[in-house]
């Protein structure tokens, strides 16, 4: 078995952090190298496998050992409502901007992906905005896509722990959600307008004239270059007139995107304008 003294040496850690931003993009550095070292370390005991070297073949050779791999090292960070001048700026800004546009065109239906979802707890808090502020008529679609397949099944479940639920304002709570044992169930008609879907932000997700992507706290994990790829290939997914949601503590300033800096009362982000 292998022994706690033993770490990834300098060519293993230059052999998956390679694997790892060739297959996702994220890139690992020598400053979060402990991470990946302590999870790397984590799975091999968990398989009781006797080298990083037996590990190693195991994922280059079988795709879905690949995933769960990936899924090991990524970290899923999140909870209902986090960073609220985000969703404060999507109900009193980007939502009525978006109608307006919907308008011009007759389509009834606001489209919007949640990219790096984690378990689920972003995709729904839009979701259960939309459903409150929507005039009716008008239609919503939510994508919650991850690399994270144990993520991914939290977040289909729709079942959150009581602690969980923090910041959730108690009119959301009571009306979107049914209490249970141990915590609390995501109600049908917020549940049926979430599609979770597993993708790797490196290849296209097929979606087009999307309204609003949120992408908070994942392309800190990227290199510039990798970054660059991810927003283009938002860009060739949005609707001529869109909105795009990154993390606060994130900018695209210095970097060559064509998307446009936006600054409203409540939040900053991003906007496509034109094609």
């Amino acid at each position: 078995m292998l022994s706690m003294l033993d770490t990834l040496n300098d060519a293993d850690f230059e052999r998956f952090r390679k694997t790892i931003y060739d297959e996702s993009g994220i890139t690992f550095s020598a400053t979060n190298r402990p991470i990946l070292d302590s999870r790397i370390k984590e799975i091999l005991r968990e398989k009781k496998l006797d080298s990083v070297d037996d590990y190693y073949k195991l994922i280059t050779s079988d795709h879905e050992e690949m995933k769960r791999m990936l899924d090991a090292v990524t970290t899923n960070l999140t909870r209902f409502f986090r960073n609220q001048p985000h969703f404060d700026a999507l109900e009193k800004y980007v939502i009525p901007h978006v109608l307006e546009e919907k308008k011009k065109t007759g389509d009834k239906t606001v489209r919007v992906w949640s990219a790096g979802c984690s378990t689920g707890e972003e995709p729904y808090t839009i979701a259960m905005l939309l459903k409150r502020i929507l005039p009716v008529g008008y239609d919503f679609q939510v994508t919650a896509s991850d690399i994270s397949l144990k993520s991914l099944m939290v977040g289909q479940s729709g079942f959150y722990a009581d602690n969980k639920v923090d910041g959730i304002p108690p009119d959301y709570l009571s009306q979107y959600f049914t209490k249970s044992a141990g915590g609390y169930q995501v109600n049908k008609e917020i549940m049926s307008k979430v599609k979770f879907d597993y993708h790797n932000l490196k290849n296209d997700s097929g979606m087009r004239n999307l309204d609003v992507i949120f992408c908070r706290n994942v392309m800190i994990y990227f290199d510039e270059p990798a970054q660059l790829v991810v927003l283009n290939r938002f860009w060739n997914s949005m609707a001529s007139h869109s909105y795009l949601f990154i993390g606060h503590s994130e900018s695209l300033f210095g970097m060559d995107t064509k998307f446009e800096f936006l600054k409203t009362d409540w939040a900053c982000l991003y906007q496509k304008n034109g094609n």
